[in-house]
């Protein structure tokens, strides 16, 4: 455990506690907090990270806060906003969040014994002095256009109270309250081991790791970073390990090696921006406890193939403070043992299906993203919903893509589960454009009149009816398994065909000419919000292109060499052919003859024009052979005596 006192130390500064007097008062109490840093978030999900010594912050505190700090557009990932000749950025501290403190668990301040700290202070980006941009100031406008678009629209719609529980008026509403929160899922593993893929497939299907106990060095780092993240006020509600993952081994030395496990960390709700910070930060403690523990983490979608990634489900909700200082669910129906959801709940959760295919690509905008969205793996690959097989009962229906989440017990639990993101999803820009989508839904649902009742029959149409907002050929709601009750050609005919990386993904959106009219309901119409889009799509195209570049293509050729000949001249005929198979699926992939390049050749050429349609049809078929390859090797390798 920790060989320090965690009660002695800060962490958390709260929105009421950042002026002048309160940050001067917490910071001289705690001389272990030696630097501070203004933490942005770009376009790319970057986390901007200085060290500003604590006694400079201290004399300039006032400048800082109000002008922030200076840095320039080639340090951030702000394209089409930001460049070399048009390059000034500030990072603009956030007063209305909590600020953190983070610490170094290495460097031990020799004066109290503590870990060196750092304040944290979560910041926007500001470009030129004008423009507030990047992924935190997107979220903050698109809930202030949400409250203020929803308002007129519940205004112009009084009938639609008739309808929602516990509230009788647009004027008995204070407030507007969002709710939002991520379950976080991650691989840890000793440092330089290689996965057996084989016996983690197996320990999957036999479900030998989900929620086990967890033992050894990760469950003194999984104990450890719950203790730290309870001293922050997160509200962990709980720890667990996930479905992937082996049993650790004992080496001679009695200490445990060769470890691949798959855990999950959940924490309470809070509001959007919050929500998102809190997941950053979260992150970065899971990271360094694990780290001291020699313990390696990854919150990659997919770190190895075969085998269950990691997902981020994200909640959203959606309630009112009325005046009288009661709290009312907006989701919620008057009768809620014979209605699943109020209007405004069934047009949120309609205009987020509806407009899925434009929101996709921020929720799944890198290659491990799309290599976790497989068929059966519990990540969802159709646009479907799950309400529940009555009114009655919640769903539990892991394979579609958003949930209603209800417990006839508590109202205030009502709210959705979208079950796409991954731990590396911005997590601001999903939420505000996510809420965009659903104010879409709602204007329609709100405007045309309908009632729950006729909403539940819109939302459960099937393929070919017409309906007043949904596409009429398409079905948006199963409570069946997605993955064994329909095949593949029936869930593309009712729910949609999904895009297989990222460059399809993002064809949704247009072209450069198209983009703006096609993203503007996630900018809820606003010409910056777009602008802010577009950076992000230009960004994660070209994170996509070089990284396949520059890590895929390279893997691949690793796996190439690592596929060798293991058999002498006299062996058998059955292990000849074997290995002439590999053979001929790795000169396909990755060896020049005088015939052809290899795939992998092609793919690199491909980014080096940015040809990205030639180079999506080469990453599926690179991808359908490296599988090929993997079944034929496994074949081979295991007749080999």
């Amino acid at each position: 455990m920790f060989k320090f006192d965690l009660n002695r130390m800060l962490y958390t500064l709260g929105r009421d506690e950042h002026d002048r007097e309160s940050v001067m008062n917490r910071l001289t109490a705690h001389p272990e907090v030696k630097f501070v840093s203004f933490t942005g978030v770009d376009m790319a999900g970057h986390n901007t990270d200085e060290k500003i010594p604590i006694s400079v912050f201290m004399e300039d505190m006032e400048k800082m806060l109000a002008e922030g700090v200076q840095t320039d557009g080639s340090s951030v990932a702000l394209p089409l906003i930001a460049d070399l000749s048009n390059a000034r950025v500030d990072i603009m501290p956030d007063m209305d969040v909590n600020w953190y403190v983070e610490y170094n668990f290495d460097n031990i301040d020799y004066d109290t014994k503590l870990p060196t700290g750092t304040l944290r202070i979560p910041s926007f980006l500001r470009h030129n002095g004008e423009s507030m941009v990047g992924s935190r100031s997107f979220l903050k406008d698109s809930v202030s256009r949400f409250k203020a678009q929803f308002e007129e629209t519940l205004a112009a719609n009084p009938y639609v109270f008739e309808h929602i529980g516990g509230v009788d008026s647009i004027d008995d509403i204070e407030e507007f309250l969002f709710t939002n929160a991520t379950e976080l899922e991650f691989w840890v593993k000793t440092p330089d081991d290689r996965a057996d893929r084989n016996q983690l497939s197996i320990a999957q299907e036999l479900k030998e790791q989900y929620w086990k106990r967890v033992t050894g060095p990760v469950g003194t780092a999984m104990e450890m970073t719950l203790e730290v993240l309870e001293h922050y006020g997160f509200g962990v509600e709980m720890g667990h390990k996930e479905v992937g993952g082996v049993k650790a081994k004992m080496g001679n030395s009695g200490a445990f090696d060769h470890i691949m496990e798959q855990l999950e960390i959940d924490w309470k709700y809070a509001d959007p921006m919050q929500a998102s910070d809190n997941e950053s930060q979260v992150k970065n403690i899971v990271r360094d406890v694990f780290r001291i523990n020699s313990l390696e983490v990854t919150f990659r979608a997919k770190p190895m193939h075969g085998v269950a990634g990691s997902g981020e489900h994200t909640h959203f909700g959606l309630a009112a403070k009325l005046k009288n200082g009661k709290v009312v669910n907006l989701f919620e129906p008057v009768n809620r043992e014979e209605e699943f959801m109020s209007p405004v709940g069934f047009g949120a959760l309609m205009g987020i299906l509806k407009n899925y295919e434009i929101l996709n690509p921020i929720v799944s905008s890198t290659h491990d993203a799309f290599e976790r969205l497989k068929p059966g793996y519990e990540a969802p690959i159709c646009i479907v919903t799950s309400l529940g097989v009555d009114h009655r009962t919640p769903s539990r229906n892991r394979t579609i893509l958003i949930g209603l989440v209800r417990d006839l017990k508590n109202p205030l639990s009502t709210r959705f589960e979208l079950r796409s993101p991954n731990p590396h999803t911005n997590t601001y820009l999903v939420i505000g454009a996510a809420y965009m989508a659903m104010l879409d839904g709602i204007k329609a649902a709100l405007s045309a009149g309908k009632t729950p009742s006729d909403l539940e029959q819109s939302i459960s149409k099937k393929y070919g009816d017409e309906d007043f907002y949904l596409e009429q050929y398409r079905e948006y709601r199963s409570e069946k398994n997605v993955y064994t009750d329909y095949t593949r050609e029936e869930r593309e005919k009712l729910f949609g065909t999904p895009p297989a990386n990222v460059w399809e993904c993002f064809k949704a959106w247009g072209s450069d000419d198209e983009v703006a009219d096609r993203i503007s309901l996630l900018a809820g119409g606003d010409r910056h919000g777009i602008t802010i889009l577009r950076s992000y799509r230009e960004q994660m195209i070209y994170k996509w292109a070089m990284e396949y570049h520059d890590r895929y293509i390279e893997n691949a050729s690793d796996y190439l060499k690592r596929c060798v000949r293991l058999h002498d001249d006299d062996t058998n005929e059955y292990d000849r052919n074997n290995w002439q198979q590999v053979e001929e699926l790795r000169t396909l992939i990755g060896r020049r003859t005088d015939e052809r390049e290899p795939l992998l050749m092609q793919a690199r050429k491909a980014v080096e024009i940015s040809d990205f349609d030639r180079l999506s049809e080469l990453e599926v078929e690179i991808e359908e052979k490296i599988e090929e390859l993997r079944d034929a090797y496994l074949k081979y390798r295991s007749n080999i005596v």
